[in-house]
């Protein structure tokens, strides 16, 4: 058994553990079950739930990145954008990327579907394309 202030007290009676428990205002949490003796710790069972489903709540948010980009990017820029890519999908993260246009760029789309284009390439070995449009000038990559 481990007590509230995480001193471990060793084999205990169950009996005498929940005395120990109400003492101090607080639960007797079954932690595990081990094969030989259950580990039993004393908290508070209610802000053990609380931060048990923030936790959840914060592992299963979907993390989609979103990169802007211009279709007459420089050559440093693109490459800091490729590069901050590969790192959100080293960590699992889903990037968007959006080429803009603007005034006379839109008579040039061409240019931004290569760039596209030049974008899948070029995160080919850590990442999958999971949609590509070239009408919008969207791709998004997932994790490889």
């Amino acid at each position: 058994m481990i007590d509230h202030e995480n001193n471990n007290r060793g084999l205990t009676d169950t009996y005498e553990a929940l005395q120990l428990a109400q003492s101090v205002e607080l639960d007797l949490v079954l932690v595990s079950e081990g094969k030989d003796a259950p580990v039993a710790k004393i908290l508070n069972y209610g802000k053990l739930q609380y931060q048990k489903k923030k936790r959840q709540s914060q592992s299963a948010r979907p993390t989609v990145k979103e990169v802007r980009l211009r279709p007459n990017v420089g050559a440093a820029d693109y490459d800091l954008r490729i590069n901050q890519a590969v790192q959100w999908l080293s960590k699992g993260d889903s990037v968007k990327f959006v080429i803009r246009l603007r005034g006379r760029e839109r008579q040039n789309r061409d240019y931004a579907g290569k760039l596209l284009d030049r974008i899948v390439t070029d995160l080919t070995g850590v990442s999958k394309v999971q949609s590509l449009d070239k009408r919008s000038l969207i791709v998004q990559v997932i994790p490889a």
